[in-house]
């Protein structure tokens, strides 16, 4: 029999989505082997840009770059993993996973092993870019092996699982950063990063996942589409990320990438239009179900970047460091684990819409608290917060995924959209979410400092008095009086800087809680709307005119 012939799954090992593997009933000891792999695989794919991200001020000095430039390096990552699903979705398609996982890890570990020859921010910023490319192809890895742990009728716990674990990369990031900073410097994030992708491929190599349906799945006006939507998204990525850091308004440049970034996404799309089988399901995206699920994850990506740009950019304000921040996201970790967990073993596919209403009220109640913020709030004050944020954030997630992911078990032939809407989800919306809470975040500063600064008069008495206590802090440096009360001033416009931020950044945790709560009374009343008015069951539409009859699978 041809390697290529046809074959007849059992009902309980058929692959789920065209390109994932079988699932046979595997023993109890061999469950729990794929569960390790797929969580190690999972944290692998994620943690190596948290540790940049985290770690970008350190990066400056080590490739001798201002904060302006280093942001190339997770922008870089963004812009090459946003569009590759296009790609890798088919790939597997047509050549099989157990191919495809052994390619992508190789050329993974591979240049994980080309950080440590980075010298300069060009060659860092191309090696990034190829790191997002195929971390795109290591992300469902994982979520592939985590569903081999598991039963049918439990397999819906593993797809919740699995994402939550994609979570964990921040937390740790700043848990482990430091000591391997320590460790051999920069090279030191790099050199754990490769010894994690060097475990993962060889855990793949020695457990290899079940064979699955393979089909003729690329033509020609893929690649079309392609050379059209990628660098679209990374002409998008690249205004998104800097809008904020160089200014939507003072850089020419920006105006121009979002232009061209319009242009060709709009180009991709109709071309995706007017195909009979198309890439890209346009009809599927503009959809109201669609368009409500995409427009929750990415509200939701908005709310936690509080943890990312939010309470980090808070503490560092106030003087603190990554040193400083290790409990705080240790506790952040346990947070986000037992979200997981309470995640996977409440998940019910009949009522998906209760748990994310109530994980964004948790939201909401973390960003209330840390909306009442002073200059006196340290990690401590923050831990129940940020727990509130990571353990909602994490329960929202898997329900919302399930949703999305039962349309396309509908219609398999939506699968790359859904892969598409996915990634652009998470990394879009995260980006999208750093860049809008930290542009509100320096509008507001810059209010509240004019409000400060109207009420500073050296007639006031109590001005004056931190005026004459900031000179007599440097009177044994600073022999000059007139020095002296130079360094007072300063000293004091420092203080009314920092408040004007804890002020900026106090708006910035309302406006997310307030983001939250309606988006959880948004999700309630449609929830309401559909018990009301049940929405008629959807009749399967006609093949276009013309379109082919559907591939004939063939196995690996």
């Amino acid at each position: 029999m041809s390697k290529y012939a046809p074959r007849e799954w059992a009902p309980d090992e058929k692959p789920m989505l065209p390109g994932s593997p079988s699932t046979p009933a595997h023993p109890t000891p061999l469950r729990f082997a794929y569960l390790f792999v797929g969580i190690l695989i999972t944290i692998t794919g994620g943690l190596g840009n948290a540790l940049v991200s985290v770690n970008l001020i350190n990066l400056q000095g080590v490739l001798g770059a201002y904060s302006t430039e280093t942001a190339w390096l997770p922008a870089a990552y963004v812009m090459a993993n946003a569009s590759m699903n296009l790609l890798l979705v088919k790939f597997r398609q047509q050549f099989g996973l157990r191919l495809f996982t052994e390619i992508f890890l190789v050329l993974y570990a591979l240049v994980t092993f080309a950080h440590l020859f980075v010298n300069d921010l060009g060659s860092a910023i191309a090696v990034r870019a190829a790191h997002g490319m195929l971390a795109a192809a290591v992300s469902p890895l994982g979520l592939y092996y985590v569903l081999q742990a598991f039963k049918k009728e439990w397999r819906l716990r593993g797809v919740a699982l699995a994402l939550g674990c994609a979570q964990l990369a921040l937390p740790l990031a700043y848990i482990f950063s430091n000591d391997l900073l320590q460790i051999a410097e920069w090279r030191g994030l790099y050199i754990f990063e490769l010894g994690l992708a060097l475990v993962s491929l060889g855990a793949v190599l020695l457990l290899k996942l079940p064979p699955g349906d393979r089909f003729q799945a690329f033509r020609p006006m893929d690649f079309v589409t392609f050379a059209l939507f990628a660098p679209g998204m990374a002409l998008l990525c690249a205004a998104i990320s800097f809008g904020r850091v160089l200014w939507w308004f003072e850089q020419p440049w920006i105006g121009v990438a979002l232009a061209g970034a319009i242009f060709l996404l709009a180009a991709a799309f109709c071309v995706e239009h007017n195909r009979a089988n198309p890439l890209l399901n346009v009809r599927w995206f503009a959809s109201s179900n669609i368009l409500r699920l995409a427009l929750s994850m990415l509200l939701v990506r908005i709310v936690l970047s509080e943890q990312s740009v939010g309470a980090v950019g808070f503490l560092r304000a106030v003087g603190l460091d990554n040193d400083q921040l290790q409990t705080l996201y240790l506790i952040v970790l346990c947070a986000t684990v037992a979200g997981i967990v309470v995640s996977a073993l409440t998940v019910n596919v009949n009522h998906l819409m209760a748990p994310q209403v109530i994980s964004l009220l948790i939201m909401a109640l973390g960003a209330w608290i840390d909306a009442h913020a002073t200059n006196q709030i340290r990690p401590e004050q923050m831990y129940l917060s940020q727990s509130l944020l990571a353990f909602g954030g994490t329960l929202f997630l898997g329900p919302l995924v399930i949703s999305l992911i039962g349309t396309v078990i509908a219609n398999p032939a939506n699968l790359i959209s859904f892969s598409v809407l996915f990634g652009l989800t998470q990394n879009l919306g995260s980006l999208l979410g750093s860049a809008l809470v930290g542009s509100f975040q320096v509008v507001r500063e810059k209010f509240h400092s004019s409000i400060i600064a109207e009420h500073l008069s050296s007639l006031d008495p109590l001005v004056a008095s931190r005026i004459q206590a900031g000179a007599a802090a440097v009177g044994q440096l600073v022999a000059d009086p007139a020095a002296r009360t130079r360094q007072g001033v300063a000293s004091l416009a420092a203080s009314a800087t920092r408040e004007a931020n804890i002020l900026a950044y106090n708006d910035v945790f309302l406006v997310l809680a307030i983001l939250a709560a309606t988006s959880a009374a948004w999700i309630f009343v449609h929830a309401v709307w559909l018990h009301v008015f049940p929405a008629p069951k959807a009749v399967p539409a006609p093949p276009p005119p013309g379109a082919p009859p559907p591939p004939e699978p063939v196995t690996d």
